[in-house]
C-alpha cells in the first residue's frame, strides 16, 4: 500500500457505521464498564467478531474501527480497575511469552515505519497495528485469568460460531451476505468453480473457515461440564458448517490438522521420535524431489481451483530474495513473480513486513507455546483428565500452525490468535515452575531452575527435605 494511502489501519475514505453497529457498539461499551471483570469477555468478543471489520469511523485521516473502540474500552476498563481493585491487572508481572509477543509486535512495526521512511501515513498506520496488536492481547491477558474464564471464552467462541454459520449457510444459498448488507465486507459472495464462498463478517472467505477450523479442538473442551455438552455439540456441527461453506483448502486442511492432532493422543509419549521422523522425511524428500520440498504445497488442491502453486512460489521467492528483507523487510516482493503481492502465508507475511527479527519472535512463539504445553503434559502424567486438557490446546496450536501455511491473519481472525495464547499461558502457568530443593548434612546441591521461566516475579522458595533428615 503507498504511503500516502496509509491512513489508521488503512480503509475508506469516509465514516461506514450502519446504525445497527452504532447500537451494538454503544451497548458494548456499556457493558464492558458495568459487567463484572469476568463476564466482560462476552461483548469484547462478540462485538470484535460479529462486526465487519470495515465499520469505522473516520476522524481526521484516521480510521477507529469498531474493534479498536472496544479495545480502548476495555483498556480504560484494565486502568479504572487498577485504582478501584487491590488485585493485579494481570495477576502477575509480564512473562517471558509477554516479552516475546511485545517484541514481536514492536519489530513489525518499526520495520514498517522505516521501510517508508518514517511516512507520517506510516506512522498512523503502525500506531494502529500496534493498537490492535498490543492492546488486544492485553485485555484478552487481563479477561483471561484461570480456568473458569478459559471456559467461558470458548462458550462466547461457540456462540459466535453458531451465529456466523447460519449466516454463511444462508449465504451459500441464497448467495447474498447479510453481514454485507450492514457494509464492510462485500454483499455478494466470490464464486469459484460453481461453488459460493461464504465469508460471513470475515474479510475473505478463508478466514472465516481457518477461524472455525482452529477452534474445533478447542470446543472438546466444553464437553466436560454436563450443562456445556449440548454447547458443544452444536458448536462442532457449527464450526464444520463454516468450514464446508467457505470452500476453501487452507480451512480443510487447518480442520484436518487438529483433528489429525486429537487423534494422536495415544502416541503423546512418542511425539519426540515422531518430530525428529517427520524432519527426517522433509530432508529426504527434498533431497530426492525434483523440486524444493516446499512446493508439496502446489499439490494441495482439496476443494478445486485452489492455488497451491502460487503459495509454493511464494515460499520459494521468499526464501530466494533472503536479502531484500531480512532487515527490516520489503515492498518489492511484488516484483518477484506474478501475484507475488498477495502474502497469502502468516510465515512469509511475517518476514516481507517485519524483517528476519519479527519472523523470528513470530516462530519463538509458537515455539515457547509448544514448549509450556508438553511441560504441562508430562508434569500432570497419570492425570488422563489434565494430560488431555492440555493436549487439545496442542491440538489447536498445530491448527493453526498449519492454518498459517495458507492465509495471514489479518482481520478480526488476529483475536482469536490472541486468545489461544493467552488461554496457554493461563492453562501452563500453574504447571511449569519447579519447587527448589535444598538438602542437608551434606555438600549442597545446585537448585534446580524453573523448568520454564514463565515470569520474572520473584517467589518464596518453598523447602523439601530427603527422607531421614530432619529440620533442626
Amino acid at each position: 500500500m503507498p504511503p500516502d494511502n496509509l491512513r489508521f489501519g488503512g480503509g475508506a475514505s469516509e465514516t461506514v457505521l450502519h446504525p445497527i453497529v452504532l447500537v451494538a457498539m454503544l451497548i458494548a461499551m456499556v457493558l464492558i464498564f458495568v459487567l463484572p471483570r469476568k463476564h466482560v469477555i462476552w461483548p469484547f468478543l462478540l462485538t470484535a467478531f460479529l462486526v465487519p471489520l470495515g465499520q469505522s469511523i473516520l476522524i481526521g485521516g484516521l480510521h477507529f474501527f469498531v474493534i479498536r473502540i472496544i479495545i480502548l474500552t476495555a483498556v480504560l476498563r484494565m486502568l479504572a480497575s487498577r485504582f478501584t481493585s487491590p488485585e493485579r491487572i494481570f495477576g502477575d508481572r509480564l512473562g517471558l511469552l509477554d516479552i516475546v509477543f511485545l517484541v514481536w509486535a514492536f519489530c513489525r512495526a518499526l520495520a514498517g515505519a522505516v521501510v517508508f521512511s518514517f511516512n507520517s501515513g506510516a506512522l498512523v498506520y503502525q500506531a494502529g497495528f500496534l493498537l490492535d496488536a498490543i492492546g488486544g492481547f492485553f485485555v484478552l491477558r487481563y479477561l483471561i485469568s484461570d480456568e473458569e474464564d478459559i471456559h467461558r471464552t470458548l462458550r462466547v467462541f461457540a456462540t459466535i460460531c453458531i451465529i456466523v454459520s447460519g449466516c454463511m449457510l444462508f449465504e451459500r444459498v441464497h448467495q447474498l451476505n447479510v453481514f454485507g448488507l450492514l457494509g464492510g465486507v462485500r454483499a455478494v459472495p466470490e464464486v469459484r468453480n460453481g461453488s459460493v464462498r461464504a465469508e460471513g463478517p470475515f474479510e475473505h472467505e478463508l478466514l472465516a473457515g481457518t477461524f472455525a477450523a482452529t477452534l474445533v479442538p478447542l470446543f472438546l473442551l466444553l464437553w466436560g461440564p454436563a450443562k456445556s455438552r449440548v454447547l458443544a455439540v452444536f458448536a462442532f456441527i457449527a464450526a464444520t458448517v463454516m468450514v464446508i461453506t467457505s470452500h476453501s483448502s487452507t480451512s480443510v486442511m487447518a480442520y484436518g490438522a487438529g483433528v489429525l492432532a486429537i487423534f494422536a493422543w495415544p502416541l503423546r509419549r512418542r511425539m519426540r521420535v515422531i518430530r525428529w521422523a517427520f524432519v527426517l522425511a522433509l530432508i529426504s524428500l527434498h533431497l530426492v524431489m525434483k523440486a524444493p520440498v516446499w512446493f508439496l504445497i502446489a499439490r494441495i488442491d482439496i476443494v478445486g481451483g485452489s492455488s497451491g502453486y502460487h503459495r509454493a512460489m511464494l515460499v520459494n521467492d521468499f526464501i530466494e530474495h533472503f536479502r531484500d528483507w531480512w532487515l527490516v523487510g520489503t515492498t518489492e516482493n511484488a516484483r518477484w513473480g506474478s501475484t507475488m503481492w498477495d502474502l497469502c502465508n502468516q510465515y512469509v507475511a511475517e518476514g516481507q513486513l517485519g524483517g528476519l527479527a519479527t519472523f523470528l519472535c513470530f516462530l519463538a512463539l509458537i515455539y515457547i507455546c509448544f514448549s509450556r504445553v508438553g511441560i504441562a503434559r508430562k508434569a500432570v502424567e497419570g492425570d488422563r483428565q489434565k494430560e488431555w486438557y492440555f493436549w487439545i490446546f496442542g491440538a489447536t496450536l498445530f491448527s493453526h500452525v498449519v492454518g498459517f501455511f495458507g492465509i495471514s491473519y489479518f482481520d478480526q481472525t488476529r483475536v482469536s490468535w490472541f486468545a489461544l495464547l493467552v488461554m496457554i499461558m493461563t492453562a501452563t502457568a500453574p504447571y511449569l515452575v519447579k519447587v527448589p530443593v535444598k538438602h542437608f548434612g551434606h555438600a549442597p546441591l545446585r537448585t534446580p531452575k524453573p523448568a520454564y521461566a514463565t515470569s520474572f516475579s520473584r517467589f518464596r522458595p518453598k523447602l523439601t527435605f530427603p527422607q531421614g533428615n530432619a529440620r533442626n
